[in-house]
């Protein structure tokens, strides 16, 4: 009798996990559309375009892996949280030793 793996995951949250990750890529495109030859008008239309499309692409991604795992993404993601320490090195009373 064959049991499923528990790292196995659903084909929804897989799907979900591409969409965020296509949504960084998307998010990205803008930073080279200004050297494109094409018109001001075309380069502004495009932009925001990529920009929203980044946005929609990350939020339907996050509706289907769920609000935990999205909350994750964009946390590691802020570069506000990127030089904090992580949460596992506070003692459980909430104080820190003295070096």
């Amino acid at each position: 009798m064959e049991t499923k793996s528990k790292a196995t995951k659903p084909l929804v949250y897989r799907i979900g996990m591409i969409l965020i990750i296509s949504s960084f890529i998307v998010w990205v495109m803008p930073l080279g559309i200004p050297f494109l030859p094409i018109t001001g008008k075309m380069k502004a239309i495009s932009i925001t375009s990529a920009l929203v499309m980044a946005e929609v692409l990350f939020w339907v991604g996050a509706l289907m892996v769920g609000k935990e795992a999205a909350r994750k993404i964009r946390t590691a993601l802020n570069p506000k949280n990127w030089k904090k320490k992580p949460e596992t090195d506070k003692q459980e009373d909430g104080e820190r030793e003295n070096p």
